[in-house]
């Protein structure tokens, strides 16, 4: 969700108003998913290289996560979506991590959609996290190291038990990573707009949901019409 700054910035306003606006774009984005049917959304909403911003955007940022909470969290469980939050939880405070808990424990059994929320989160980070928990596996002689593979890695991941995204849409016009979800993202298509996120609506959501229709995914495959052919 990249752009909140340029937003504010070109309007000649404080960052944190960016970031504000941004808000609302999260909003109508989840309401959009629903409606489309997708099942699994994750949001990138605090990277664990955000801790190098300005004091005052940081907490900025905190704040606006606990407002989202407080104030969409019971309705996000009316609409029976379920929040679950990935990342390193090590050096939240103690007022966040309780409302992250209260909003997994809350929507826990919900199904209609899972709104996964990146936050404090590094794709290098979370490699490195689970790797330590499957080092000390195999050291307790839970794991054979000849059980070893990229799917009992999976399951140490932050993201165990869902699916690798089937598409990563980034806004602003930035064609990059940055370190999101890169153990996840082997054959993930790429749709990239130009959109700053602030103005992220239906629309702009509809036109990337588009973009990746319009894609074939092979996953290191042929074709299958290149097969008949015998090309």
């Amino acid at each position: 969700m990249d752009g909140n700054g340029r937003w504010a910035k070109r309007r000649g306003l404080p960052r944190t108003m960016g970031h504000r606006k941004g808000v609302e774009a999260v909003r109508e984005t989840v309401q959009a998913a629903g409606e489309a049917g997708v099942r699994y959304l994750t949001l990138f909403a605090f990277s664990s290289e955000n801790w190098n911003r300005p004091e005052e955007e940081i907490t900025d940022l905190m704040g606006l996560l606990k407002l989202f909470i407080r104030r969409d969290l019971a309705e996000l469980h009316k609409e029976n979506i379920r929040i679950r939050v990935i990342g390193d939880r090590a050096r939240l405070d103690r007022e966040i991590l309780g409302l992250l808990v209260e909003a997994e424990e809350l929507t826990r059994n919900n199904s209609a959609m899972h709104l996964v929320i990146a936050f404090n989160y590094g794709g290098r980070d979370e490699i490195v996290r689970a790797a330590k928990r499957l080092a000390e596996a195999v050291g307790r002689g839970e794991l054979s190291p000849a059980n070893v593979n990229e799917h009992t890695l999976s399951a140490f991941l932050d993201t165990a038990g869902i699916p690798d995204p089937d598409v990563i849409i980034r806004t602003s016009g930035e064609q990059r990573l940055s370190n999101f979800l890169l153990w996840q993202a082997a054959y993930t298509e790429f749709v990239f707009v130009p959109v700053l996120w602030p103005d992220f609506d239906k629309s702009a959501f509809h036109r990337a949901l588009d973009e990746y229709a319009s894609r074939e995914r092979r996953f290191g495959a042929v074709p299958e019409r290149d097969v008949a052919l015998g090309s």
